[in-house]
């Protein structure tokens, strides 16, 4: 009898632990979200768990890491005190982990990604700094010999060695996109398996959206929409890969000869503000940090050039949108993109 009781009790104990574990797999999860400003841009965080996260100290450590060792709003930043001339810094594994994907880009592009060309963008008026007024050929060539990711060294101690002191060094053209990465690492350590990170509009979806039981939806943003009038180009699928978009919004200019539409971007060979018929560049990659450099790195090359680009690097896809004369707006889409695409309704 006591053998019995013994027996009927671990029966009621499995019976009652696989009725939690229906229970549980019944029980549709919510979404938790977490959204915010950080890096001059806003973020969100959207995933699912069984259980409830608190991950905002996590995130706001995240940022202030990032900022500390890359920010160059940041005075007392590592990036600021080496743009300033310390040797004696010691970068992080996250400055390496850019300046290394910055240093991959770059050959690639063959110099048009370059994240030491802002001093240019600011003198042309493209950046966040006064413009240069009395900028011509002279003081663009002089300021040429302080441009190229060829003369600045990451040493295996973790310094840095610039050329020219003189040397600016800014990874705002990637630092979105790895941030992305290492907000996703985050919550793949936590135990997260169902989510959508973004920064500034760069993103890293993994899973599924479960609310909807189908991969996440992302969209492309019309470079044509008017201020206050948000129009999407298109929407697609995105899980497990990285997404950027970079694209002069609003700030295309219309040629008066042949109607065409085109943005000015700055060529890092030449020093050169150029013409551009690519509006838009959004890149699907393996990671977001690389999705952020190579659609910065497109833009900076232009349509023909990217093209180009695209038939020399793997795993990368790419939906752009560019302009023809006459106004005439199209697009040009991988094969891999436009499998993903959704399908207009």
């Amino acid at each position: 009898m006591k053998d019995y009781k013994r027996y009927n009790l671990r029966r009621l104990l499995f019976l009652f632990v696989i009725g939690l574990l229906v229970s549980s797999c019944s029980k549709k999860q919510e979404a938790q979200v977490f959204v915010g400003e950080a890096l001059g841009t806003t973020y969100q965080v959207k995933f699912f768990h069984v259980t409830e996260l608190q991950i905002q100290m996590g995130l706001d450590s995240i940022f202030k890491r990032i900022n500390k060792s890359m920010s160059t709003y940041q005075p007392d930043s590592d990036i600021s005190k080496i743009n300033a001339g310390d040797t004696s810094i010691v970068v992080d594994k996250n400055f390496r982990d850019v300046f290394k994907a910055s240093e991959k880009i770059y050959l690639e592009s063959n110099g048009f990604f370059d994240p030491t060309v802002g001093n240019l963008v600011n003198a042309y008026g493209f950046g966040p700094e006064r413009r240069e007024e009395s900028l011509n050929d002279h003081v663009i060539d002089s300021m040429m010999q302080y441009v190229g990711l060829d003369k600045i060294k990451l040493l295996s101690n973790n310094r840095v060695i610039k050329n020219q002191s003189e040397i600016y060094l800014d990874f705002n053209a990637i630092a979105k996109g790895f941030t992305v990465d290492v907000i996703a690492d985050y919550l793949n350590y936590k135990g997260v398996n169902n989510y959508l990170v973004e920064v500034g509009g760069e993103l890293v979806a993994k899973g599924v959206n479960l609310e909807s039981d189908e991969a996440w939806v992302v969209a492309i943003d019309d470079p044509l929409q008017t201020e206050g009038n948000r129009v999407f180009k298109a929407t697609l699928y995105l899980k497990n890969k990285g997404m950027a978009t970079s694209g002069n919004y609003r700030k295309f200019r219309l040629d008066s000869v042949s109607g065409q539409r085109y943005v000015h971007t700055i060529n890092p060979i030449t020093g050169r503000s150029e013409k551009s018929n690519l509006l838009s560049a959004s890149v699907i990659a393996k990671n977001c940090t690389l999705a952020d450099g190579y659609a910065t790195a497109f833009m900076a090359l232009g349509l023909e050039r990217s093209q180009e680009m695209l038939s020399r690097i793997e795993d990368v896809e790419v939906y752009f949108i560019y302009s023809e004369e006459n106004e005439e707006v199209k697009v040009f889409s991988t094969p891999g993109f436009s499998e993903v695409l959704r399908p207009e309704k």
